[in-house]
This record gives C-alpha cells, sequence and structure tokens, in this order.
C-alpha cells in the first residue's frame, strides 16, 4: 500500500485526486487549512489535519508520524482576477509558504514531490499548441507565483536531494462520475461552473468577457482536461516517481481547443432552455488561445484518455451542481 501526503484535498482537484488514489488502494492523508476548501468534500477513508502549509512544527510531527511515498502540493489560491488585486496574497500564499511546506518535507526526508502547477506560466502562444519547451511568459501574478515555485524545484532538486514531477495543467473541468466530489465556488470564474449555476436556475446570464479577439469566433480558446483524467494522471506519475525516482514536466490537457461559444452551444445541447449571454469587455491581460501538445505525457505514458469530450465534462458538471443544488452543500460549510 503506497501511502501520499496531499495539500489542499478539501479542495476541487486536490479531493478528486484522493478519491481515485482511495479506489487504487493507496492511503491518503490530507492537509487543508480550509480557508477556500470545503470539508464535506473530503474522502471518509482519508485523514485530514487542519492546519497551515507553512506550520513547521505540525507538519515536521505528520511527517515524522508517517512513511510517506510522496508529497503532492495542491494546496494554493488560484483566482487569476483575485491575484492581479492582491499580488502580495498570491505571493505570500503559493509561493512563500509552498516553499516553507516543501522545505520542512525534505528535511523530514520526504523527498519525491507532484506539484501542480497551470499552463497560464505559458501566457499567449499566438495559435499554437504548446509544448513543455516553450518559452515561459506568465502574464499575471497567479501564474507567476507558479512558476516561482516550479523554479524552487527544478533550482534545489541536487541541493536537497529530492526528485519532483510538475504537471501543468491546462482548464479542469467535470467532476467524480460518483458524485462524491467536484467544484464548489460562491463566487467562480470557472466558464463551465458559471454555465451549469446558469443551467440549474442559480444564475440568470453568463457574461462573455470579448469577443474580439484573434480567433475563429472572436472569443477565447482553451483546452478543456475531466478532472477524473487529471486524476488518473497524477496517480500514474506517482508510481512512476516511487518506482523510477526521476523527475520530469508534464503538460496535462488534450490537445484540443474550445472556444467559449463552443462551450456554450455543446451546453445548449444538454439543457432544455438555452444559455443566455451578454458581451463584456475583455479580461486585463486575458490569454487568447490555450491548448495543450500533450504528446509528451501521452506517449511516455502510453496513456489515452477516457473522458475527452465536452458532453462528458459538461454532463458531469451538470449531475454536480444539480446535486449541489439539491443538498444546499455550499452553505454546509
Amino acid at each position: 500500500m503506497k501511502n501520499i501526503l496531499l495539500t489542499g484535498g478539501a479542495g476541487y482537484i486536490g479531493s478528486h485526486v484522493a478519491n481515485y488514489l482511495l479506489d487504487k488502494g493507496f492511503k491518503v492523508t490530507i492537509i487543508d487549512s480550509l480557508i477556500t476548501g470545503n470539508k464535506k468534500i473530503v474522502p471518509k477513508k482519508s485523514k485530514l489535519f487542519i492546519c497551515d502549509i507553512a506550520n513547521e512544527k505540525k507538519i515536521s510531527k505528520i511527517i515524522q508520524n508517517n512513511n510517506f511515498d510522496v508529497v503532492m502540493h495542491f494546496a494554493g489560491l488560484i483566482r487569476v482576477d483575485e491575484s492581479i488585486k492582491n499580488p502580495k496574497k498570491y505571493n505570500d500564499i503559493n509561493y512563500k509558504k509552498a516553499k516553507i511546506f516543501l522545505s520542512t518535507c525534505f528535511k523530514n526526508k520526504l523527498n519525491k514531490i507532484i506539484f501542480s502547477s497551470t499552463a497560464s506560466i505559458y501566457g499567449n502562444n499566438k495559435n499554437k499548441m504548446i509544448s513543455e519547451n516553450n518559452k515561459l511568459k506568465p502574464l499575471n501574478p497567479y501564474a507567476k507565483s507558479k512558476l516561482k515555485l516550479e523554479n524552487f524545484l527544478i533550482r534545489n532538486s541536487k541541493l536537497y536531494n529530492f526528485k519532483y514531477i510538475i504537471l501543468r495543467y491546462f482548464n479542469v473541468a467535470g467532476a467524480d462520475k460518483k458524485l462524491r466530489t467536484g467544484l464548489i465556488s460562491k463566487s467562480s470564474t470557472n466558464l463551465v461552473k458559471v454555465i451549469c449555476e446558469i443551467a440549474v436556475g442559480k444564475k440568470k446570464i453568463l457574461k462573455i468577457n470579448g469577443n474580439n479577439y484573434d480567433t475563429k469566433d472572436g472569443t477565447p480558446i482553451r483546452d478543456f482536461i475531466h478532472v477524473s483524467d487529471l486524476s488518473e494522471i497524477h496517480y500514474l506519475v506517482a508510481k512512476y516517481l516511487i518506482n523510477k525516482n526521476r523527475s520530469n514536466i508534464f503538460n496535462c490537457g488534450y490537445g484540443k481547443g474550445y472556444s467559449v461559444l463552443d462551450v456554450i452551444k455543446s451546453m445548449n445541447k444538454i439543457v432544455p432552455n438555452k444559455i443566455h449571454t451578454i458581451i463584456g469587455k475583455r479580461r486585463f491581460k486575458d490569454i487568447e488561445f490555450s491548448v495543450s501538445n500533450p504528446k509528451k505525457f501521452n506517449n511516455f505514458f502510453k496513456w489515452k484518455p477516457k473522458n475527452n469530450t465536452l458532453y462528458k465534462i459538461l454532463k458531469s458538471s451538470l449531475a454536480w451542481e444539480k446535486k449541489l443544488t439539491k443538498i444546499n452543500l455550499v452553505k454546509r460549510k
């Protein structure tokens, strides 16, 4: 039985990965401050410690009392708009606190790390699929904070004698098929989340942030990856890191781009009432085109995704939103 320490397991992606690992027979211990996470979606079979990742004393004790094989670091803030308004907050939590946490791991000989990074560190790439060796041009404080931690890992791996896998997520969406967990947020900017909220009657209208981009229909294009496929990716790289003990960097996407209008049209085929939209202003430094070249990971692990259609992503997201509406989970933190 492999033993995983996972930060941010009360969050959207962390809770999905925790469930997937538990389903595969892994043992999972979660650290989460619950500042943005929700205790209701923490898997019951996992062990939860509610504490700050920068609490060196508590973290050291947790590591020393367990024999962890790998640490997966999900904890952090993710809102681009908030990072632009408060860059210091994002640097402090996503970089400074994370650096303290990882240093605590390495001091206690927990020396295999899987880090959840972001494709936004690539910035704009002018309608080209993005490979791992593309130039890195982060446009906002959120992306910059993630890149700083990537550089910390790459720069210090020999000094601290640890190995890492950096996973650069493209747009994560969808929900667990068993509806054990999904995206919970009172004010999400996630496109799929907002569309689902409109579909179940929580919101009335979707504001499209600009329709004058240099794309096929004027709206930004993104590569959406189902959170269940992303969870399997974490499982595969954990086994690789444990068995091979080698560092690497991988994109996490499907290699297919969908515009904002594509996503809306796809949802309109699923729901009886059409999604109402208005056109708003472009967001500050919003990325025009962000699509992964997934060949490196797919070839490395001989991997084929199981949920790589907009239909599966939207259908599972909608089912989760309906569940949230029924049990009012958002209010029961």
